[in-house]
C-alpha cells in the first residue's frame, strides 16, 4: 500500500456505517488520511467515527440521505469549509431488494433507486465539478471517485430484479464518467467497485428504510425466499469488507478502473457477453451452481 499516495489527503465517504464504508474509513485513517463521513444511521455513523478517530484521524460526520441531492450537496460545502479541497470520493450508500421483479412495489424501486443510483449521481454531481475545479488550479492536484456497483451490475441473477437496475446503471454512469473525465482532465480519475458476496449487512439495509417508502403489505413468498437466499450468501462469504477496503485502494493507487472482490465470478460476466455477442438467449446465471436453480424453483412452490 503507497501510504504516502494517501497521506494528508481528504476522504468523502457515504454509508460510513458499516461495511465497505466503515472500512474504508478505518483504512483511510490508519493512511493519514482527512475524513468526511456520512450515513443514514446516526449510532452506526458514531460508532465509525469513534474508531478512526481513535486511530488519530481528523473527521467530519454528517446525517446524510444521499437520495436527496441538497443533503449531498450540503455535505460538499461542509467538507469544502471543514477541510478544503476533497481528493476522494466514495459514493458507496447501498440498499438491497430482491424477489421476482413484478412483484416489487413502487416502493421498493423507489427506495433501491434512490439509495443505489441516485446516491451516486447526487454524489458525482456536487463533488466531480469542484474536483475539476481544483485541478484545473493545481497542476499537482489529483482526485479519484469510486462509485461502488456490484458484480450485480455485470451479470444478471434471478429474484433481484431492481437491485440489478440500480448497479448496471452506476457501472454504466461510472464507465461513462470515465470517458468524460478522460475528455477534460489527466488528473481526475474514477474507478467502479463491483463486489460479489461479502459480509457487509445490505441484507439487513431495510432497517434504515424511510417509513413513507415502506410496504404496506407482508412480503411475498420470492421476496421471502431471496431475502434467505441473500443473507446466507452474504453472512457466508470469505472475503471480508476489510478485504475490499485494502483492493480499492490500490486500485486507486494504480488507477485502476474495474474493482472486483470475486475474480472466478468474471466467468459469468463473459458467459453473458458472449450471449449478448451470440445472440443467444440468457444463460442462467446459476447454471455452475449445482442444484441451486432446482431449489430455488421448489422455494417458489412452498
Amino acid at each position: 500500500m503507497n501510504a504516502e499516495f494517501f497521506h494528508g489527503k481528504v476522504a468523502v465517504i457515504t454509508g460510513a456505517g458499516s461495511g465497505f464504508g466503515r472500512e474504508f474509513a478505518l483504512l483511510g485513517a490508519s493512511l493519514g488520511m482527512q475524513l468526511v463521513l456520512a450515513d443514514v444511521q446516526a449510532d452506526a455513523l458514531e460508532q465509525t467515527v469513534a474508531q478512526v478517530q481513535e486511530r488519530g484521524a481528523q473527521v467530519l460526520s454528517r446525517i446524510a440521505d444521499v437520495a436527496d441531492a441538497a443533503q449531498v450537496e450540503a455535505l460538499a460545502v461542509a467538507a469544502e469549509e471543514r477541510f478544503g479541497l476533497v481528493h476522494h470520493v466514495f459514493n458507496n450508500a447501498g440498499v438491497g431488494s430482491a424477489g421476482l421483479v413484478w412483484e416489487n412495489t413502487l416502493q421498493d424501486w423507489q427506495w433501491t433507486l434512490g439509495v443505489n443510483l441516485w446516491g451516486v449521481i447526487n454524489g458525482v454531481r456536487s463533488f466531480v465539478p469542484r474536483m475539476l475545479a481544483a485541478a484545473k488550479a493545481d497542476p499537482a492536484y489529483r482526485g479519484h471517485v469510486v462509485n461502488t456497483a456490484s458484480m450485480a451490475g455485470l451479470v444478471t441473477p434471478p429474484l433481484s430484479g431492481v437491485y440489478n437496475v440500480s448497479k448496471h446503471a452506476v457501472v454504466a454512469l461510472s464507465e461513462t464518467l470515465h470517458h468524460d473525465l478522460a475528455l477534460v482532465s489527466e488528473q481526475v480519475h474514477c474507478s467502479v467497485l463491483c463486489p460479489y458476496y461479502v459480509p457487509t449487512g445490505i441484507h439487513v439495509s431495510h432497517r434504515n428504510r424511510p417509513a413513507e417508502q415502506a410496504n404496506a403489505g407482508p412480503a411475498t413468498q420470492s421476496q421471502r425466499v431471496a431475502q434467505a437466499f441473500v443473507a446466507k450468501a452474504v453472512t457466508s462469504g470469505k472475503v471480508t469488507a476489510q478485504d475490499v477496503a485494502k483492493l480499492t485502494f490500490e486500485a486507486i493507487a494504480a488507477q485502476r478502473f474495474y474493482i472486483v472482490s470475486h475474480p472466478q465470478a468474471l466467468d459469468g460476466v463473459r458467459l453473458r457477453a458472449d450471449d449478448i455477442v451470440g445472440l443467444r438467449q440468457p444463460t442462467d446465471p446459476f447454471s455452475q451452481r449445482e442444484g441451486l436453480r432446482e431449489s430455488l424453483v421448489d422455494a417458489l412452490k412452498s
